[in-house]
């Protein structure tokens, strides 16, 4: 059953529209895979930090945290999922928000398949080849998007320009977040300093 969904999902990203129509209808997407694709996406971005060859790559490797990184990369997705769900909840989309993480999972497989080879690539590439490297890498982050916008505008059943100004206010909605998240961050910091300024105060005085 997980082999016919693996299948499944390189179906989709070459037949996106009908792919994506079978995911929202049809229940043929699997969140857990792509929570899969999520992480394996970001050990690749992860791993093109730190391998990719010295040509192409200008980070110290010494300074990258790989966990950091991953965790990053899902936060930001489950950001955006968050972030698109509130807004097309709003905008009657009829994607549901577990619709919106398979979709934005599957679209991750392009830049998995083509970071992977194009770290590979980076390690024996010349100086005079490393636009190869970034055409590879910009190939796959432009898979990505199509697929994105395709997925969004398939499961919610928008016009391409009600998914371009969704995702313009899914940007939004996710600096909203953050800085909620922030703020709500700062004021529990502030609280948990108060009460152990007490605390340290009582026990100054006993």
């Amino acid at each position: 059953m997980f082999k016919e969904k693996i299948k499944y999902a390189f179906y989709t990203i070459g037949h996106p529209m009908d792919g994506f129509y079978e995911i929202r209808h049809r229940g043929r997407g699997s969140v857990v895979l792509s929570l899969l694709f999520v992480l394996l996406f970001g050990i690749c971005f992860s791993a093109n930090r730190q391998y990719a060859g010295f040509v192409v790559n200008f980070i110290n490797p010494m300074s990258i945290n790989s966990f950091a990184e991953i965790l990053s990369v899902f936060v930001l997705f489950l950001l955006f999922c968050v972030g698109n769900w509130s807004i097309t909840c709003l905008m009657n989309g009829e994607g549901r928000f577990k619709d919106i993480v398979t979709v934005t999972g599957y679209s991750m497989l392009p830049m998995i398949l083509t970071f992977v080879p194009a770290i590979i690539f980076s390690r024996f590439v010349v100086a005079d080849e490393e636009a190869f490297y970034y055409i590879l890498m910009g190939l796959g982050i432009a898979w990505f998007v199509m697929l994105v916008l395709t997925g969004i505008m398939t499961v919610h059943n928008y016009t391409l320009g009600k998914t371009l100004l969704t995702m313009i206010f899914t940007f939004v909605a996710m600096l909203i977040i953050i800085f909620l998240a922030m703020l709500l961050y700062s004021l529990i910091s502030q609280v948990v300093s108060f009460f152990t300024s007490i605390y340290n105060e009582l026990m100054l005085r006993v």
